[in-house]
Order: structure tokens, then C-alpha cells, then sequence
């Protein structure tokens, strides 16, 4: 009893927001509404069977990075990493051969093929259950493919959504700093995702996740993984995924931002392809997928009743009127940008200030020094 009386107490200290505009004790926030939960057998094999037919017959898919971002600063922006003043940073510093599909956004599922996947009434349960909340709508679902390849970059959250601003209308660096200063708590949308993964690798391929905030202890899952899933909120939960595979495959020559997978015609693995060539060959043994299944969580029916009528939107104008606010109050010079959105010296200059950096404890085992 006492271990679900705390869980309730924590459910209710994350629920109170903070002052709209007031910046926020980063450990007071960057935290889910509870630890994660783990199940077996996510999809049922029918499901997994058509899920996999999706991904092998209509792509091919293209680079995360080439679908997030527009350069990148702005992948400095959404990830826990910052640089030194003056550098410029290349794709080179960030390619890894991670592609994604997407199943279903906007609240609609893109494949009549696994509608039952995204309309997912277990998956919806879970989402209620893990945030105490009566309702939940289900947004976005989509697949991470890859072979082997090193850590998932720096870890990281993922792209909110705030009312009014979300990842349809606003750049994946806006996003992720909006999430990691706590000024526009009041305005994000509470969420929970189901985390599935199929891998079946000898090589890595776990996940590290820090449910205590940046500067608590980071917990693992280990692969191989066929079917496990996770009830989480990777809004405010830094997580990455571990190296997987072979060292010496994870970054194939050849390698760009617009390189794309898709299903080797002539057996069940895959094939990477840069500008028409074959530059990697990927047994299915090697392939990593995690399913991202995604909802939109409201408490009552007084919160889904604001987010729907937008009565208490955000724009951009005033998101930026809220950044450079704060830039004034902490004596900060800048030159007011044109394109807020795509400046990269803005970009750079709001990471700096407002980017609280990577996780204080980081377990070797993250980037396989230790498997």
C-alpha cells in the first residue's frame, strides 16, 4: 500500500504546474509521472506479422535525422549536447543508420493494413492505468528501424507536443528546449507512449532510461527483446537507445543524410542505399525495431475540454516573447533573428542558455564498453 500511496503523492507534485513563464527546478520536472512498466508480448503475432509486412513492402524509409531536422544546430538544440562557441557542427557529427517510418499521425492511421495497431484498446488501457487519467486519444505511431549502429546519439528527450505548438507546426530543437527549460510547462500536453522492440541481435540493442530525473541513476533493458514493451512518458524521461551489433558494420561507408532503407528484394534482410547504390547489406538477425506507439492523456474532461477549444494556445510569437524574455531577466545580449525559428546563431545561443546538458551518471555499458 505505502509503495501506491507515494506513486500517487508524485502523480500529484508532477500535476501542478509552475507559474506561466516561470523557469522551473530541473528536477522537479524532468522526471515521468511514474516508472515505467514493462510488459511481454506487446502485439499479437498477427499484429507483428502485418506490422512487419507494412515496413518491408512500403518503404523504402529515410534517415530520422533527414526527417527532424533542417541542419544542424537544430540537432544540437533537441539533444542534451552543446558546443563550444564558434564551432560549426557538420551531419557528418550525427549520422547513424537509424531510419523511421511513420504508421500513423494526426490521429489517423496512415495503413489500413494495422489500424487495429494504432486504434489499440490495450495499449489505450495502459496509457489510462500508468497516468491515472479518464481519457486518452491515440496520435502517433511509429517504427525506428536499424541495423547495427552505436548509441543512440546524446541522451535525450522526446519531441512534446503544447497547446498550440507541436511537432506538426514546430521545429524537433524548438520542441526539445521548450521541454528541458520548464518555462512552458503549463501548455504541454500530457502524453504516454508504448516503447516495443524486436531485435534479436547476440550484440547490444538494450535501452537506458534516467526515471529520476538527470542526476539519478540511469536503469537498463537488456536484448534480446522480441514483443517487450514499455509504458513510458519520454517527454520528460532522458532515455537512448545502446549500441547493437558488430562494431565494425555500425557506420557504413557511404553513409549521408539522405541515404534509405528498405527490405532486400532477394531475402528477409535489408538493404541501406545512398543515391541508388548499395552501400550496406543487413542480415535480419541485425535488425533492431522499436514500434513508438504515442496518445494524448487528459486527466477530466475539463482539460480535454481546453485543449479542443484552444482556448489557451500557444504561438510562436509567444514562445519566443517568453525566450527572449528571459534572456533580458539574466542580462543576456543577443540580436533579435528574423527566422527565430531556423537562425542558427539564435539556435545556438538559446542551447546555451537553456540546454541543461547530458546526464550526470553514465553507465559504460550505454555506448557497449562493458558487453
Amino acid at each position: 500500500m505505502d509503495i501506491f500511496l507515494s506513486q500517487r503523492e508524485h502523480k500529484k507534485q508532477l500535476a501542478v504546474p509552475a507559474a506561466k513563464g516561470e523557469i522551473m527546478n530541473t528536477h522537479s520536472f524532468l522526471r515521468p509521472i511514474a516508472e515505467p512498466q514493462l510488459i511481454e508480448n506487446a502485439f499479437s503475432e498477427d499484429q507483428r506479422q502485418r506490422l512487419f509486412s507494412v515496413l518491408r513492402n512500403k518503404g523504402p524509409w529515410t534517415t530520422i535525422l533527414s526527417q527532424e531536422f533542417s541542419s544542424p544546430e537544430e540537432v544540437i538544440g533537441a539533444t542534451s549536447g552543446s558546443l563550444p562557441e564558434g564551432f560549426v557542427p557538420t551531419w557528418d557529427m550525427f549520422l547513424s543508420p537509424v531510419f523511421r517510418s511513420t504508421l500513423g499521425r494526426g490521429y489517423a492511421s496512415l495503413y489500413p493494413e494495422v489500424e487495429d495497431c494504432f486504434y489499440n484498446s490495450k495499449f489505450l488501457d495502459l496509457a489510462q492505468g500508468y497516468w491515472g487519467a479518464k481519457y486518452a486519444a491515440p496520435n502517433l505511431m511509429l517504427c525506428n528501424i536499424q541495423g547495427p549502429a552505436g548509441a543512440g546519439g546524446a541522451p535525450h528527450v522526446d519531441g512534446a507536443d503544447y497547446r498550440g505548438v507541436t511537432i506538426q507546426n514546430t521545429p524537433g530543437w524548438l520542441i526539445g528546449l521548450m521541454t528541458k527549460c520548464g518555462l512552458f510547462r503549463p501548455w504541454q500536453v500530457k502524453k504516454a507512449q508504448v516503447l516495443t522492440w524486436y531485435y534479436k541481435g547476440q550484440i547490444g540493442g538494450g535501452f537506458t532510461y534516467w526515471p529520476d530525473g538527470p542526476e539519478g541513476q540511469p536503469k537498463q533493458l537488456y536484448a534480446p527483446m522480441w514483443g517487450r514493451a514499455a509504458v513510458v512518458e519520454n517527454e520528460v524521461m532522458y532515455h537512448g537507445a545502446n549500441a547493437c551489433g558488430p562494431a565494425e558494420m555500425r557506420k557504413p561507408e557511404g553513409l549521408a543524410i539522405n541515404s534509405v532503407i528498405a527490405a532486400d528484394p532477394d531475402s528477409d534482410g535489408w538493404q541501406i542505399k545512398t543515391d541508388g547504390n548499395v552501400i550496406q547489406q543487413l542480415p535480419a538477425d541485425e535488425i533492431r525495431l522499436l514500434f513508438h506507439w504515442g496518445a494524448d492523456m487528459y486527466m477530466d474532461l475539463d482539460e480535454m475540454t481546453v485543449a479542443l477549444d484552444h482556448s489557451d494556445d500557444l504561438s510562436h510569437e509567444q514562445v519566443f516573447d517568453i525566450f527572449l524574455s528571459e534572456l533580458r531577466a539574466r542580462g543576456i545580449a543577443f540580436k533579435t533573428p528574423s527566422d527565430p525559428l531556423h537562425d542558427p546563431e539564435f539556435i545556438q545561443l538559446l542551447t546555451s542558455v537553456f540546454e541543461p546538458g547530458s546526464p550526470t551518471i553514465m553507465p559504460a555499458i550505454y555506448d557497449l564498453a562493458a558487453e
